[in-house]
């Protein structure tokens, strides 16, 4: 049977099971959007206040479920505003497809109205990009990128569609798709060759990365890490693969790492690292990196083997695999001595905070308090971030959101409205500083309009706080740009915005207004008025060794 490409786009959108996209119509793609509008009743379409905040709301989608997610947008600058939430996405492994539709085939690369080469600019932050000229070739560019998109080390695809394929007829047969599983490209003697260097290890250590989630290999690393008898510490992208609670979790690793695993990281004997990249903000001075410790890399990408940090050993391939494979052949490990004096680095150095005032460590441990830690929490970038991650205690996969890779302010409250789309049964919290509330907190009205019960925090410190931290202590308090006194009042905005919105300014008001906020059945904003100068400690400075770690203590 015959179709418009519009409407081949929207049958090729169900055959991939999608059920929720997040866009901004404009006049290339009006066809898709008409052909959309025929389909309302099996795919939700959420109209955001602006191209970004759907490109990052289809990455919150995809985190929170492990689905693709889908984002459409018009040319020119409807495509250009998705740059952003593309390499967001790029730079964090997210399964995403973005559709844009372009000027007619006659018009393109004349510098027509609203024209411009979108594959060519997303070629760097893509794991593909299409531009599709002939209806004929629709259907299966849209299946090979939702393939692209979901196969191996996930990340984002786009498919720019000339406006004329849209409205040109073709025929079109609905085809299930098929999981296409890569062979294996490690060998038995790969496995092998761990398993001898985790036997031979008196002081393991493992470390995880956003592939741990991504694979899906939570329970083989707490089956992993139990039978091996080793500490783990996480990347911000890793976490929730382990249990934040359990006795053998170390906290975070990096420039905001806890003492107990930069320490322990920089004393161990064998490194092993599941689904992480060694990324500059982990690793530190690349040079003094875990120096006493062999290296054990398991990561489904081997561009990332021997890329910042040299291995004695690695695997290449899917980890919850990998690790399935060396649960079953590995036999129980005793390390108490090891252990033991993990335990005392953590007794030693916990994580701790001004107690007199409210502050965000405090705010994160009352929402897991008031939340039995069954929260997905997102947030966006500077200090909250970092407090986000080491206050509450994430123990399920898929629960913690946040950019951390491309450090984009503005993500988490489009993230937040995607994750609340995908997993409605859970409450969402999206966590701001209030440098980057303002960036894109238009999205507010995107949730007033479809009543999404998102909570928003905003942390003011009425500074933006990372850089401010930095300006005082590497910059001798020189606060270029970073003071932002004025008057915006926050609580208005919210509520010129259809949300109820709260002012809380000491610790015993927050509670009361986050258990009002729980009760809504809509979007609520709480603004937590904080210090200017409160710092997100431990902190390891820019190009040091991990083991340079200090705190407010040391100061």
């Amino acid at each position: 049977m015959q179709y418009t490409g519009a409407e081949i786009v929207i049958k090729c959108l169900l055959e991939q099971g999608v059920d929720t996209v997040f866009g901004y119509p404009g006049g290339t793609i009006l066809n898709v959007y008409d052909a959309l509008y025929k389909y309302e009743q099996e795919i939700k379409h959420i109209l955001t206040s602006h191209e970004q905040g759907a490109a990052h709301a289809a990455d919150g989608y995809a985190r929170a479920t492990g689905k693709v997610g889908v984002c459409l947008a018009t040319s020119g600058p409807g495509a250009t505003n998705l740059v952003t939430g593309i390499a967001t996405a790029y730079m964090d492994s997210v399964p995403l497809v973005a559709i844009t539709c372009n000027v007619i085939l006659p018009l393109l690369g004349k510098d027509s109205f609203q024209e411009i080469d979108i594959a060519g600019v997303t070629m760097p932050i893509t794991k593909h990009s299409f531009i599709v000229k002939d209806v004929n070739s629709l259907a299966a560019t849209m299946r090979k990128a939702f393939q692209i998109a979901k196969s191996g080390r996930p990340g984002p695809v786009l498919v720019d569609i000339t406006k004329d394929v849209t409205a040109n007829l073709c025929d079109y047969d609905k085809i299930t798709p098929v999981i296409i599983e890569p062979e294996p490209s490690y060998t038995q003697a790969d496995i092998d060759t761990a398993i001898t260097l985790i036997n031979e290890a008196k002081k393991p250590f493992i470390f995880l990365g956003g592939g741990a989630i991504i694979s899906g290999a939570s329970l083989e690393v707490r089956e992993f890490a139990a039978k091996i008898n080793a500490p783990v510490c996480d990347t911000l992208m890793g976490k929730g693969a382990f249990d934040g609670s359990h006795e053998l979790y170390t906290g975070m690793i990096g420039m905001h790492g806890t003492k107990a695993s930069n320490l322990g990281v920089s004393d161990c004997d064998l490194l092993i690292a599941l689904g992480a990249r060694f990324s500059d903000r982990v690793v530190g001075n690349a040079s003094k990196f875990a120096v006493k410790a062999k290296v054990l890399h398991i990561d489904i990408d081997a561009a990332e083997i021997n890329k910042n940090i040299m291995t004695t050993a690695a695997i290449v391939g899917d980890l919850k695999e990998i690790l399935g494979e060396i649960n079953a052949k590995i036999t129980p490990k005793s390390h108490p001595e090891w252990i033991e004096k993990v335990k005392g680095l953590k007794a030693k150095y916990p994580l701790n905070y001004n107690q007199d005032g409210l502050s965000c460590p405090f705010v994160m441990e009352e929402i897991y308090r008031l939340t039995d830690g069954d929260a997905i929490i997102t947030t966006d970038v500077g200090q909250h971030q970092m407090w986000a991650s080491q206050y509450y205690k994430y123990s399920k996969p898929r629960t913690f959101i946040s950019s951390g890779g491309l450090g984009t302010m503005g993500y988490g409250l489009g993230a937040c409205l995607g994750a609340k789309s995908g997993r409605p049964e859970k409450t969402c919290i999206n966590i701001a500083g209030d440098g980057c509330f303002r960036m894109n907190m238009n999205e507010l009205a995107t949730a007033s309009r479809y009543n999404i019960p998102i909570i928003q925090i905003i942390i003011n410190n009425h500074v933006l706080g990372m850089v401010r931290q930095w300006q005082t202590l590497f910059y001798e308090k020189r606060y270029s740009q970073t003071v932002l006194e004025d008057k915006v009042d926050f609580v208005l905005v919210a509520k010129g915005l259809g949300c109820e919105a709260f002012k809380v300014e000491a610790k015993e008001e927050f509670a009361p207004a986050f258990l009002k906020a729980l009760t809504l059945n809509g979007p609520a904003v709480i603004e937590c008025v904080i210090p200017e100068d409160d710092k997100v400690f431990p902190m390891v400075p820019a190009g040091a060794p991990i083991s340079d770690v200090f705190d407010e203590k040391d100061l």
